[in-house]
């Protein structure tokens, strides 16, 4: 067959800037609607802020409601609690999510379903959903990041824990993309250094594999109705990954060991929205395949800086437990790349090899206290072949890899992976 010689390449509006928050209500008054919902979760809604987005709406003819009950690292039972409460008191003309990924990613389901009819299921990717795409279009959605990381406000995806099946997987299409990103980054000084740390680990890692993902032009080609969001490695989001490396190199550390770094934290502001620019039309690969399982089937991990009581590996701290075996073992498949974005994390150092990127990351993590490897979270070597399950489900996120993934392929990158250094 031949192969492909088009890329996509679609993003939200995007608002940046200390104080954009206040402006959310002119911003929806654009659109002509009178009921909204502002999405959130019970740990964001204490700070304040997504009252505060709702009420300045007023003065625009706006009748704003806030519902708290979103789920840090959702799943399928708190989507569809969200789901019901959205139907229940609904219509609404528009939907604001203020939050981190869980709220935003809520916000996308919570859209979805009380536009398209069906369940939730219907849409979750295969082999795990229906991976059925929506036919009617969606309400605006606007959404606020409080966290810098997920780069939700950004893509087109939205991530779940199914919890029947003790898997994360998601629902992925372009109209579940955001008609607005609002990014202020005083929404983030709050945040506390381990949801820092994580976070900005799910950045790094978004930049990262989207650099490293195969190219668009290695496909077959495909007919329009068929091509996926995420399309391969192609120069735009080249160039939104190499910023926001960039960014990470200058404000990554000042920002968990300074929290009140103003400068640091609008840069990481800046680089989450710039990583989800690129990976949300790249896409990501082996990291992020890895983590669902380890995100998902967690018995007894509880990190500092979350406000649960349940057991947790946040998403970008799973993200961040195998990419340095990852990337060691795809070193081969583009060598210019990893030596490249080695020179842009740490620059000043001259780097060759496939140890120049993985010792790059691993200095970071330990630098800025993410555990050493998955026996640090729980994991232990009998654990590997129920990761390689979870891990080798994730097939929409495992055909961007610049490799192709085997079973025996996975085993050995989470198995170098229990312990990092």
């Amino acid at each position: 067959m031949d192969r492909e010689t088009v890329f996509t390449y679609g993003a939200p509006g995007l608002k940046f800037g200390v104080g954009a928050s206040d402006e959310i209500g002119f911003d929806l008054s654009q659109y002509d609607v009178r009921r909204v919902l502002v999405i959130t979760d019970p740990g964001v809604a204490a700070t304040g802020h997504p009252q505060r987005v709702a009420e300045q709406m007023a003065a625009f003819g706006i009748e704003a409601a806030v519902y708290d009950g979103v789920h840090v690292e959702p799943t399928d039972a708190s989507f569809e609690a969200a789901i019901a409460h959205a139907r229940g008191t609904g219509p609404w003309d528009a939907y604001v999510a203020v939050g981190g990924g869980s709220s935003i990613d809520t916000a996308k389901a919570v859209n979805l379903l009380t536009t398209n009819d069906g369940e939730l299921m219907d849409y979750v990717n295969a082999p795990v959903g229906r991976a059925r795409a929506p036919k009617r279009p969606l309400k605006p959605l606007v959404a606020v990041p409080t966290t810098t990381g997920t780069g939700a406000e950004s893509t087109t995806i939205c991530v779940l824990d199914v919890l029947a099946l003790k898997v994360k997987t998601g629902i992925s299409h372009a109209r579940l993309r955001p008609t607005l990103a609002v990014v202020d980054p005083a929404l983030t000084l709050t945040q506390p250094a381990g949801v820092t740390a994580a976070a900005g680990m799910d950045i790094l890692c978004h930049a990262l594999e989207s650099y490293t993902a195969r190219t668009y032009t290695s496909y077959d080609r495909k007919a329009p109705e068929q091509r996926v969001p995420y399309c391969g490695a192609n120069p735009i989001s080249d160039m939104w990954s190499e910023q926001a490396m960039t960014l990470l190199a200058a404000s990554f550390r000042r920002a968990v060991h300074h929290g009140d770094d103003e400068e640091a934290r609008g840069q990481m502001a800046l680089a989450a929205t710039m990583a989800g620019l690129g990976f949300g039309n790249a896409g990501v690969h082996i990291p992020h395949a890895n983590a669902y399982p380890i995100a998902g089937r967690v018995r007894d991990f509880h990190p500092d800086g979350y406000p649960t009581d349940e057991p947790l590996v946040p998403h970008g701290m799973a993200v961040s437990l195998t990419a340095p075996e990852a990337f060691r073992w795809t070193f081969e498949s583009s060598p210019e790349r990893h030596l490249r974005a080695a020179s842009l994390l740490s620059p000043g150092h001259e780097y060759v090899g496939p140890d120049a990127l993985p010792g790059v990351l691993v200095d970071l993590m330990r630098d800025i206290a993410i555990p050493n490897g998955l026996a640090a979270v729980g994991y232990g070597a009998d654990d590997v072949d129920d990761l390689v399950e979870g891990a080798m489900k994730q097939q929409r996120l495992l055909a961007t890899a610049p490799r192709e993934v085997t079973d025996e392929d996975a085993a050995g990158i989470l198995e170098r992976s229990l312990e990092l250094w």
